[in-house]
C-alpha cells in the first residue's frame, strides 16, 4: 500500500480528517500533514490492509464489532506516523478524533501558571487517547510525542454511531474511560509522592511492567523531571545514582535494562 508524501496542509485541506492533523514540524509557522495511509475501516479491523500487528485489529475496543457493523461505515481510518516532539492535539483543540496507539509512547501534558510543565499520563502501545472528545468536550492536553510513534486516527461520529447500535463497544468505551481515570489515580499516587529515588524507582518498574526482559526506553531527563515532580537536575542525578548502584544497565540508545529485584528491595527498605 502506497503511502502519503508528507506534504503541506493546505494542499490536503479538503481531505476528510486531515484536517485536524495540522503538526509543525520545525520552528516555522508551516503546518505539515504526517506520513499517513488511508484504511478503510473494515480492512483495518481485519487486519487486511496492513500488517499483522496493527493494534487496532488486535484492540479490545472493537473486538465486539460485526460484520454487519462495517456496513455503517463510511469514512476511512487514517494510519499516519509521526516523530518525538510532534504533538497530535493541543490543549483546549476542538476534537473531531479519537486515537489508537498503534506503537511508540505519547505523554499528555498539562502547563502550570508559571509557564512549567506536568507530564499527567503517558499512553502507549492500544492505548486510547482523546476520549473527552466523545463527549463533545475539548482536548484537556497536549499529546506529544515521546518515541517514533504509529497512530490510528477514528472518527468520534463514527465512533458515536457505532457504539449507540454496539453494547459491546459502549460497554469497552467505559473501560477505557476507567481504565484512564485508573491511571491518573496512580501517577498521583504513586509518581507524585515520596523521596526522588522512590519516585523514579516506580517509574522503572511501571515502564518494564510486561517487559519479559525487564527493558525499556527512558526519556530526556526533563520529561522524567516533569513526570515526577521534580527537578532536571534531579532526574539526572538519581538516573546515574542507580546506574552505579547496580539497578540500570545501560543498554546503549537510550535502551536500558532494569534490575527489578533490586528497584523492588529500594522501595521496601
Amino acid at each position: 500500500m502506497d503511502s502519503v508524501t508528507r506534504t503541506s496542509i493546505d494542499a490536503l485541506s479538503s481531505t476528510e480528517n486531515f484536517d485536524q492533523l495540522r503538526i509543525p514540524l520545525d520552528e516555522t509557522n508551516r503546518y505539515t500533514v504526517p506520513m499517513s495511509v488511508r484504511v478503510p475501516f473494515k480492512e483495518a479491523w481485519s487486519g487486511e490492509a496492513d500488517c499483522k500487528q496493527c493494534t487496532l485489529r488486535e484492540s479490545v475496543l472493537f473486538a465486539g464489532l460485526k460484520e454487519a457493523d462495517f456496513e455503517k461505515i463510511h469514512q476511512p481510518i487514517n494510519q499516519f506516523s509521526l516523530q518525538p516532539g510532534q504533538a497530535l492535539y493541543r490543549t483546549g483543540e476542538s476534537g473531531e478524533n479519537m486515537y489508537t496507539i498503534r506503537s511508540g509512547v505519547v505523554k499528555l501534558v498539562q502547563y502550570l501558571a508559571d509557564g512549567s510543565q506536568r507530564i499527567v499520563r503517558l499512553v502507549k502501545t492500544s492505548d486510547v487517547t482523546g476520549l473527552e472528545a466523545l463527549v463533545d468536550k475539548p482536548y484537556e492536553h497536549d499529546a506529544v510525542v515521546l518515541q517514533p510513534t504509529e497512530v490510528c486516527c477514528l472518527p468520534v461520529s463514527t465512533v458515536k454511531n457505532l457504539s449507540q447500535d454496539n453494547p459491546d463497544l459502549h460497554i469497552e468505551l467505559l473501560n477505557r474511560w476507567q481504565r484512564a481515570l485508573s491511571e491518573a489515580d496512580a501517577w498521583l499516587t504513586e509518581l507524585s509522592t515520596g523521596s526522588s529515588r522512590e519516585r523514579v524507582a516506580r517509574l522503572l518498574l511501571r515502564l518494564v511492567s510486561g517487559d519479559t526482559e525487564a527493558e525499556c526506553v527512558l526519556f530526556g531527563r526533563e520529561d522524567i523531571g516533569a513526570m515526577l515532580g521534580i527537578t532536571t537536575e534531579t532526574a539526572s542525578r538519581t538516573i546515574a545514582e542507580f546506574k552505579r548502584q547496580g539497578l540500570l544497565a545501560d543498554l546503549g540508545g537510550s535502551r536500558y535494562r532494569v534490575n527489578t529485584d533490586k528497584v523492588e528491595d529500594l522501595l521496601e527498605s
